[in-house]
């Protein structure tokens, strides 16, 4: 996937914002969020090359051994040859979409969604909504207006069931899509062995009761990446998720699986294959998709197309912490907290079926979190009775539709890492307590070194301040909190408009940890009255001077103010100020990155 979901920049940290950050060296910025499929994995490489990792794989896990609670060994075999071999270890984490560690190791979990009365939930279950709906009018009969003439390719049969009833499905699964324009850079999207253009029909009748323009939105969403490449991802009734050909895969075994994802693939090539030379569809979507094929240099090892499902949800945990609706709101805050999650409750559909004699979608769910919220250590980690060295910072215990909000890679990352703390943590102390287990680790240590050594390096660590925090920004004047704007950076900003009082200002004072120097890059959100020109006050070791920050560079993103030097348990810093008084002045993060 090369766009990054995420809801708010600011839950991302540690291991997982070095990784945007290296995205952003490679293409010229201090950070980015979308890239080309190669340059993320070359720099995972980077990765394990620094941390000299030997990695092992295609492998399928086969047998799990337990004493007790413990796990001593795992059994995994060669996808291709067969050859088993087996891997002992004192902390196992099962970083994994589908869960099949956990659930080999007897560890509870579930798959599909909660009924909302389970706990106390809104969103969860069966919805039927207005996203990626059909509208009024598409025929979902073999024969139009015949319901005895049978369901078009795609369509149920099941009844809907009540809004907020349990069940055992899953939201869709696709392929997140890397294409291009370039021709020099193109293979052509071609017939796939097994097409059969009869599936298609009824996305014939919602084209033609929709009369879409382009293919962005109504068919599939586009988004722009480097290299003249996209990430298409879903969008609309009739899209790349296929709705309904998931519900077996979280429990299937590995040939089963195997079916499924090439079902998905077929499915997605011949979608791709029809928009672009079936003459039923109009001739401006035909040559709006046939501008497309799959990227030359991307994927080289899989003939071009991504050999990964997207696997949006199959098992997930069960533990004695369940993170809800509850927690995405706010209404419930942890205090074990060692990652955030800051996305949409987010659910593709789970069905395709018939409504009032009207083809329809149900599942689809995009429920705003007002703010970042943190995740419990104690939902990665399993019930104490049934396993004591396990870690799960994938499948984690979480509802559906809390899932839905947790379930970005950027935080999955956070959660990994957080996981190889607390496994390295574990085995640390089993040194002195052969006893120790991932129910014993120090909490409030853990999210003190997460915080204090973020890269696991031991390098200086970067200092962010967030305008709410008021031991390090001191607010004076005439401010508004703004909390609903989807641009800010944190849980709010603050915003000073032309009329507001004159002399305001917003000073950023980190507690500075080391001296020396440090880069300051000031984030700046996008708001149509922002002032063009800022006036930055900055107090350094070496003078007070004021800078002018040019906003048109960039919007949504760090500006660079400059290098200065600061020095410990001295009142140093910036201040962002109202001094030209003539257009709209934010104040939401400032950043200082040391250089080293």
């Amino acid at each position: 996937m090369g766009k990054t979901y995420i809801g708010n920049n600011y839950a991302i940290t540690g291991l997982s914002r070095d990784f945007y950050r290296r995205i952003g060296a490679h293409y010229g910025k201090l950070e980015q969020w979308t890239f080309e499929p190669h340059a993320a994995k070359d720099i995972f490489e980077e990765y394990l090359q620094k941390a000299d990792l030997e990695v092992v794989f295609n492998k399928q896990l086969t047998a799990v051994e337990k004493e007790g609670t413990t796990i001593r060994q795992i059994t995994v075999s060669d996808a291709e040859s067969g050859i088993e071999e087996t891997i002992s270890g004192k902390v196992f984490i099962d970083a994994t979409y589908e869960g099949d560690l956990l659930a080999k190791a007897g560890v509870s979990y579930t798959v599909g969604r909660e009924a909302n009365s389970q706990y106390g939930e809104n969103w969860n279950g069966v919805q039927l909504m207005d996203k990626h709906q059909f509208p009024e009018g598409v025929d979902p009969f073999v024969e139009k207006g015949n319901p005895n003439s049978g369901l078009l390719w795609g369509v149920s049969n099941e009844t809907l069931a009540p809004n907020g009833s349990g069940d055992k499905k899953l939201q869709a699964y696709n392929f997140r899509l890397c294409l291009t324009d370039s021709v020099e850079n193109q293979v052509p999207i071609t017939r796939p062995v097994g097409y059969d253009s009869t599936n298609f029909e009824l996305l014939l009748r919602y084209i033609e009761v929709k009369k879409p323009h382009e293919l962005n939105w109504a068919l599939m969403h586009i988004q722009d990446m480097p290299g003249r490449k996209t990430d298409i991802n879903n969008s609309g009734p009739f899209s790349t998720d296929f709705i309904g050909e998931n519900y077996d895969y979280a429990d299937a075994n590995y040939e089963e699986r195997e079916v499924i994802i090439k079902n998905h693939e077929l499915y997605t090539k011949s979608f791709l294959y029809f928009l672009g030379n079936d003459l039923r569809v109009p001739e401006h979507l035909r040559n709006e998709m046939k501008k497309w094929g799959y990227p030359k240099d991307e994927y080289t090892d899989s003939d071009n197309f991504s050999p990964q499902l997207y696997i949006r949800e199959a098992r997930r945990m069960v533990s004695d912490y369940v993170m809800t609706e509850k927690h995405c709101v706010g209404e419930e805050v942890v205090d074990d907290g060692i990652g955030m999650a800051a996305y949409t409750m987010d659910s593709h559909n789970t069905q395709r079926l018939v409504v009032n004699g009207m083809a329809k979608n149900e599942g689809d769910v995009q429920q705003g979190t007002p703010s970042p919220f943190p995740i419990s250590y104690r939902s990665i980690i399993p019930k104490k009775e049934e396993c004591t060295n396990l870690l799960v910072p994938v499948c984690l215990s979480a509802s559906h539709i809390a899932f839905g909000s947790i379930r970005m890679e950027p935080v999955f990352m956070v959660l990994g890492q957080s996981a190889g703390l607390a496994a390295a943590m574990v085995i640390d102390a089993m040194a002195v307590d052969g006893d120790a287990n991932v129910h014993d680790v120090d909490v409030t240590a853990m999210q003190k070194s997460l915080k204090e050594n973020p890269f696991s390096d031991a390098s200086t660590a970067e200092i962010l301040v967030d305008n709410a925090d008021e031991t390090q920004a001191k607010v004076t004047g005439d401010w508004e909190t703004n909390t609903t704007d989807k641009h800010r950076y944190g849980k709010d900003y603050l915003l000073n408009k032309p009329q507001s009082e004159a002399g305001s200002s917003v000073v950023f004072e980190p507690n500075f940890k080391k001296s020396g120097k440090y880069k300051v890059y000031v984030y700046i959100p996008e708001h149509p009255e922002l002032a063009k020109n800022y006036v930055l006050k900055v107090k350094s070791t070496t003078s007070a001077e004021d800078v002018v920050l040019d906003t048109t560079i960039g919007k949504n993103d760090w500006l660079y103010t400059g290098t200065f030097d600061f020095e410990t348990d001295k009142k140093h810093g910036i201040s962002i100020t109202n001094a030209t008084n003539s257009n709209t002045v934010i104040a939401d993060a400032v950043l200082f990155l040391p250089v080293e």
